[in-house]
């Protein structure tokens, strides 16, 4: 299974260089901007799939690649050459859709273990799996007209006559909101599996939704800034574009690999908890900024003093503001946290006026099971008697 991994990972890197070929001629460079985004889901899936065979998360990656590498180089082919096959026009029309559905579908589903949540997910899976196959069916012999970058126009030479052709037509036309079902079908199953994983799974799950929901807000700030760019402007857009694919291309690949191959699992706390508590902090001095240059300005009718003020407005909020919202982050997120610390804060008062000392061991006995919560604990105090 080692060489088989490494192996599918070889032919990914032959079918990347025969695709990269053909992009070169090609003034649209998107094919060979994808398949570079896709480079680390070919390392992590060789990885996970010669390290943990029996998972398939590894498997769907190395085909998720594969495919893709495939469907670029069909797409060179029929576009360069100057009489295609048919069959390779043909195949050109749907491939991208097979690699597209096991994004969706296959890795929020399986992820992390190879298994569904729960037997209960089952009639989903099987409901989300046919509305993708029946799409791609609808797609490869419903289409009467081929949409290929071939030259000219192909009709499908595999579409079904009659009615028969009419009705996988219109499913193929619909293929869009089944996508839509499958992928609101795997994002589900991603929060059912956090909200009852416990553990070991349960960080491993934090990884991948920690990633989905950053690519989840970064998408939403993209579209929002192509529905309305004048009130976000297409700099804003344009950086969430671009952070997208980074957590597309680096950010999902890693989180997967290092939540099934285990490398720093439990990272994943620190940095959920550092990247609430920086992002609500930017977010509160940026607006405090804004607000008092626009004060400060419209009061002194001097951009240059309310730019100093309020920069030193700023700097001076910095700490305060950190270990408030620091707080307020353990005390929502963290409970359990926020609560030892409290309690160790207590102990340590309670301390300096603590004479007694059988007192002085049920107390620290008690505030060690309350914080640690250890199976048992003792106390041993040395005699120099």
């Amino acid at each position: 299974m080692r060489r088989l991994a490494w192996g599918l990972f070889a032919l990914w890197i032959a079918l990347a260089v025969v695709a990269a070929g053909y992009a070169t001629q090609s003034e649209d460079k998107f094919e060979l901007v994808l398949m570079v985004a896709l480079t680390g889901f070919a390392i992590v899936g060789a990885l996970v799939a010669s390290r943990r065979p029996s998972n398939p998360i590894g498997w769907i990656l190395l085909a998720i690649v594969l495919l893709n590498a495939a469907s670029s180089v069909l797409i060179g082919y029929t576009s360069n050459a100057d009489d295609p096959v048919s069959v390779a026009v043909w195949m050109d029309d749907w491939l991208s859709d097979t690699w597209i559905g096991l994004i969706a579908l296959g890795i929020p589903l399986l992820y992390p273990d190879g298994r569904l949540p729960s037997p209960r997910w089952r009639p989903y899976a099987w409901f989300a799996t046919g509305c993708f196959a029946l799409a791609l069916l609808a797609r490869m012999f419903g289409d009467r007209v081929l949409d290929t970058e071939a030259p000219g126009t192909w009709p499908n030479p595999y579409a079904l006559p009659g009615a028969a052709g009419d009705a996988a037509a219109a499913i193929a036309s619909a293929g869009g909101a089944f996508y839509a079902i499958g992928a609101l079908t795997g994002f589900a199953a991603v929060v059912a599996r956090l909200r009852r994983s416990q553990g070991l799974e349960r960080q491993q799950v934090k990884w991948f939704a920690f990633v989905g929901a950053l690519m989840l807000a970064s998408l939403l700030l993209a579209a929002f800034s192509l529905i309305a760019p004048d009130l976000t402007g297409y700099t804003a857009g344009a950086v969430a574009w671009g952070a997208f694919l980074i957590l597309f291309s680096l950010g999902l690949p890693l989180a997967i690999g290092t939540a099934i191959l285990r490398h720093r699992l439990y990272d994943i706390d620190v940095v959920i908890n550092r990247t609430l508590v920086y992002g609500a902090l930017t977010a509160t001095l940026g607006g405090t900024y804004l607000g008092l240059v626009l004060l400060i300005g419209l009061t002194l009718g001097e951009s240059n003093v309310a730019i100093a003020v309020s920069t030193l407005a700023v700097a001076a909020l910095f700490r305060p503001a950190r270990e408030r919202i620091q707080e307020a982050v353990d005390r929502r997120f963290y409970r359990r946290r926020y609560d030892a610390a409290r309690t160790l804060e207590r102990f340590g008062g309670r301390l300096r006026d603590e004479l007694d000392l059988d007192a002085l061991q049920r107390e620290l006995v008690g505030v060690v099971g309350e914080t640690v919560q250890p199976a048992h604990a003792s106390l041993w105090l040395r005699s120099d008697r």
